[in-house]
């Protein structure tokens, strides 16, 4: 399933749940917020400026080879075919439900460079197109390293990411705020702070409420639905990419893990972003569906 900035939750549940998902969140708010500034700071790390014609040939191989290794993250897929296996392949299933992506590497990279990256960008054809391609590898190959970190060599992972690294190791690359986040920007903040402190008790509440609420799925996909589509006809769909973005780095921060992940926690979280970004396009129903869990565990009003 390829993504979209429009389905950006179904992004957060796969780096929710893979072992360098935040690294990954990280990347892509700063290729969302990245000033004209930032594109320069990223494109002159880029790994084979000053190279000769030789040894670039030889990086582009590098680079190649560790795409080709990526694809061995576990797919959903792989669980429908580890469940035709049957008997003792029943705990693989389990941990492929709870491990195995909706999407891969190369949908990762179409998403950062062709969405993030793309004609919507603020700063897209106004930029050097050999800066800005520059800046795009970089980005493209970090985010491929820390999505892959489960299965790559140490090595191969860090040739990857290294320029992103070397970059954030003088400072931060893009502002907290470089992210519009609509206007709801007050109160999602707020929300997502609230997240990122919680506590063991917190954590508890927050699944005692998930499970309450299981009966509810139906109707929360279709609310899910609904924000999405408000988003992409108000404009908006930027601005929810980096509030989902943000609630998956909250949601490990607060403490929940990959397990967590799968059983619901992120579906809860990612709804009341949803609803709290687009709560002024959502009908009521909506609105009530996926703030739910938060009301029951007393985040929201």
């Amino acid at each position: 399933m390829p993504y979209s900035l429009v389905s950006a939750a179904t992004l957060g549940f796969d780096l929710v749940r893979l072992p360098a998902g935040r690294a990954v969140a990280e990347v892509l708010l700063a290729g969302l917020g990245s000033d004209a500034a930032a594109i320069d700071r990223l494109a002159v790390a880029h790994p084979a400026r000053g190279l000769d014609r030789e040894r670039r040939g030889v990086r582009a191989v590098r680079s190649r080879r560790a795409r080709e290794m990526a694809v061995g993250v576990p797919h959903l897929r792989s669980a429908a075919d580890a469940a035709a296996g049957g008997g003792d392949r029943t705990a693989l299933l389990v941990a492929q439900l709870e491990q195995g992506t909706i999407g891969d590497v190369p949908t990762l990279e179409r998403l950062l460079r062709d969405d993030v990256l793309g004609a919507e960008h603020p700063l897209h054809g106004q930029l050097d197109p050999g800066l800005w391609d520059e800046a795009a590898d970089v980005l493209a190959d970090a985010a491929v390293g820390f999505w892959a970190a489960g299965v790559l060599p140490p090595l191969v992972r860090r040739d990857l990411t290294a320029a992103f690294d070397r970059v954030l190791d003088r400072g931060p690359l893009v502002a907290p705020n470089a992210c519009d986040l609509g206007p709801a920007t007050g109160e999602l903040t707020g929300f997502l702070a609230a997240v990122r402190d919680l506590d063991d008790a917190g954590r508890a509440r927050w699944r005692i409420a998930v499970d309450e609420g299981r009966a509810a799925q139906r109707p929360w996909a279709t609310a899910m639905h609904e924000a999405s589509w408000g988003a992409h006809v108000s404009g908006r769909t930027r601005a929810l990419a980096a509030a989902q973005l943000m609630a998956v780095q909250a949601f490990l921060d607060g403490g929940f893990d990959l397990h967590d992940g799968a059983a619901g926690m992120w579906n809860a979280v990612a709804g009341c972003v949803q609803a709290i970004a687009l709560g002024d396009l959502l009908g009521s129903d909506a609105v009530d569906v996926l703030r739910a869990p938060a009301r029951r565990v007393g985040a929201l009003s």
